[in-house]
């Protein structure tokens, strides 16, 4: 079975949050600062210490 990669991140999301119960600004927080370092100077270090 195929599932898209969007698809999964979105319910592995929804269930996280619904299961842990994070304060909602803290999930926007790590959205906002994953999508602002993907594409910073520091996304070869972040996808080095990743991929090790």
């Amino acid at each position: 079975m195929d599932v898209p990669l969007w698809f999964a991140l979105l319910a592995v999301g929804v269930l996280g949050v619904k299961l842990i119960r994070p304060p909602w600004w803290l999930v926007a927080v790590i959205l906002l600062g994953g999508f602002l370092l993907a594409d910073s100077f520091l996304a070869p270090a972040i996808d080095t210490a990743i991929h090790k």
